[in-house]
């Protein structure tokens, strides 16, 4: 990565519920070109996890703003206990509207920015006020949980009859996200030792609080209509590439763009080698650059028309080898198809 120098601050405030939360930011010293707000991975933060991504950001020109969920990072809360999901949401509405509200910013374009379970958040926000966001840039969101990582119905049934008994008992069994989500073995293990991120086995509360979200967030996906780019890799294990076409197909908007990497992991800003790294986050800042400027549908036409809507969607599929050397790009324009590479096992 280019190292060039940006303002990083940190910041705590306090929730409606009365927790502090820990807030970051990384801004440019070059003008602003537009704000990109950060919603986090289940059990990860963002003042260490995703330094990498808010850093690239703001050297691109981005006022980048990280908050911790509570219970997670360097906020305070029982670790990694989510009582309701929509806290979260509230939580980052809140703070992300207060920047939006400073003099500094005001006219200024504003992004989501979801990495996994952090992709549901953002399209819940979306949801939350659908004209507010002028776009969002997912990676590997959680729209779904993989199969391969979703505890058996009959084990889930039972969880639910003792979810008011028990919310925060770390008694659900899962699959090491880790080892399943980071291809490169010096980042997976850099992740491993990151002390802020939770490792521990989910509380019975938290998994059927996301195990419901990803439900009723992909039961929504032809809700969804700002403007987005999705990003996935196609030996993703942890959640679910499919999910990722199905929101890129029933998505009611005029601007929508899928990259699709054959290879890849989960952890595409974090777990890949350098290559891919760089090609991912390339790809990102050429998506943001093109619309900072821009104004959602909502607000430059008003109130959503069904009737008017207009396709101008792309697929992208980036050709990359495991190592991460790129080969080819292939650019499939909304409603043509074109071959496509077989995913690489993650296993």
């Amino acid at each position: 990565m280019n190292n060039m120098t940006v303002e990083y601050k940190e910041e705590q405030i306090k929730n409606s519920r009365g927790a502090l939360l820990f807030t970051c930011r990384w801004l440019p010293f070059s003008p602003t070109k537009a704000l990109v707000f950060l919603c986090h991975g289940y059990g990860m933060e963002c003042s260490g996890f995703m330094k990498e991504c808010g850093t690239r950001l703001a050297n691109a020109g981005y006022a980048v703003f990280g908050i911790d969920y509570e219970g997670h990072g360097k906020s305070k809360g029982d670790r990694c206990y989510i009582k309701k999901f929509d806290n979260i949401v509230n939580d980052c509405s809140e703070f992300f509207k207060s920047i939006c509200a400073q003099e500094e910013y005001r006219g200024k374009s504003r992004f989501l920015y979801g990495e996994s379970m952090g992709g549901a958040v953002a399209l819940l926000l979306h949801r939350k006020d659908p004209s507010f966001w002028n776009g969002a840039v997912l990676v590997a969101p959680m729209c779904k949980i993989s199969e391969k990582l979703k505890p058996h119905p009959v084990v889930i049934n039972i969880l639910t009859k003792m979810e008011q008994v028990i919310p925060r008992w770390k008694i659900v069994p899962s699959k090491d996200v880790i080892d399943s989500g980071f291809k490169d073995p010096v980042k997976r293990e850099a992740v491993r030792n990151n002390k802020l991120i939770y490792q521990d086995k989910p509380r019975l509360k938290t998994a059927l609080e996301v195990l419901r979200t990803s439900m009723s967030v992909e039961n929504g996906l032809n809700e969804v209509r700002l403007p987005f780019f999705v990003l996935h890799g196609e030996a993703d294990t942890v959640t679910d590439p499919e999910v990722s076409k199905a929101l890129y197909e029933k998505a009611r908007c005029t601007d929508k763009t899928i990259n699709l990497y054959p290879g890849m992991w989960h952890g595409l800003t974090a777990g890949e080698p350098d290559e891919n790294v760089e090609m991912v986050f390339a790809d990102i800042i050429g998506w943001l650059d093109k619309r900072c400027n821009a104004v959602t549908l909502d607000q430059s036409l008003g109130p959503f028309d069904q009737g008017s809507e207009e396709c101008s969607d792309n697929i992208v599929i980036s050709m990359a080898t495991a190592s991460g050397r790129t080969q080819a790009n292939g650019r499939y324009l909304c409603g043509l198809k074109g071959p496509r590479a077989r995913p690489h096992s993650a296993m």
